[in-house]
């Protein structure tokens, strides 16, 4: 019987020619029946893809053995089978939109202007060390952390990536320049880029969880200083660490705890609407509505 999984991952390396890197990428998916979706850009490679486990394993064995992607830290995690419609692997300036592609230095070793990795005991140790100086920083979509996210974290005003560089830019968050500051996204890719962005701009102690919330909360589970459940782009919508993960998230209608985002019915809107099951029944709930970014919010990717 097949075991559907999904991986997560991304490694930074240069690309001399990722044109290539991305025919030989969607062949290698394609003869192993794989699907989801791949960023490549001269900066390294980032991923997200569903199928078999050992089809997956074959991926990923094909993957490693691509000049400096050896090192990539790839996530496993329960599939549905069905997770992702399609496959799509392109080329793009940047593996994390945040339209500031010149400012990643990156050599085989991966980035070596981003923030300092912390596994996930490091980060509960600098909490325990530094207490309430330390502050955790949200680098996803802000509509991702409605459902789950660092207890007491700043959750930037942001819609997509593209939207980060005038968010810090805004002077907003200049009081925290001295601060220690704790960036994490869903897998840890985010916030390499995030991380070197703020230190560029006079940041002087950015850090960023090694594996991102993911790997975070494979260690704790939901006994660390993770709270709710973790958006992810693919079928499932969101995960949980544990059965006793807690709902954070509040229905738009009727305020009530959910954690379940239901996509708009309007076709030219991607935007998501957080509902509790009973107002889901409801069709009228799920219609467009000015405050809606129709179809602006980008997928990411981890």
């Amino acid at each position: 019987m097949a075991m559907n999984k999904i991986i997560l991952y991304y490694g930074f390396a240069p690309v001399a020619d990722p044109k290539t890197l991305m025919l030989w990428q969607r062949t290698l998916c394609e003869s192993l029946g794989l699907k989801g979706r791949i960023l490549i850009s001269k900066h390294g490679i980032n991923g997200t893809l569903g199928g078999d486990m050992e089809d997956l394993k074959r991926y990923v064995r094909a993957t490693k053995e691509f000049p400096g992607f050896g090192k990539i830290d790839f996530k496993w995690s329960d599939g549905l089978g069905n997770d992702f419609p399609r496959l799509s692997v392109k080329v793009r300036k940047e593996l994390v939109a945040f339209t500031t592609p010149d400012e990643v230095m990156v050599e085989k070793s991966g980035v070596v202007n981003g923030g300092k990795h912390l596994k996930p005991h490091q980060v509960n140790a600098l909490v325990e060390e530094k207490g309430d100086e330390v502050v955790f920083f949200d680098g996803r979509n802000a509509f991702e952390a409605k459902i789950g996210k660092f207890k007491n974290a700043i959750v930037p005003d942001v819609q997509t990536t593209h939207d980060f560089i005038a968010e810090i830019d805004s002077g907003k968050y200049d009081h925290l320049k001295d601060k220690p500051i704790v960036t994490y996204c869903t897998g840890g890719v985010r916030c390499e880029i995030l991380s070197a962005v703020m230190l560029n701009r006079g940041f002087k102690e950015v850090y960023q969880i090694d594996g991102g919330i993911v790997r975070y909360g494979e260690k704790f589970r939901d006994k660390g200083l993770w709270e709710g459940s973790l958006y992810v782009f693919d079928k499932r919508m969101n995960i949980n660490f544990s059965p006793d993960a807690i709902t954070i998230g509040e229905c738009e209608h009727c305020s009530e705890p959910t954690s379940a985002f239901r996509n708009c019915t309007s076709l030219g809107c991607k935007d998501l609407v957080l509902l509790c099951d009973s107002c889901f029944e409801d069709p009228s709930n799920l219609e467009c509505k000015p405050t809606h970014t129709r179809g602006k919010r980008l997928h990411e990717v981890g």
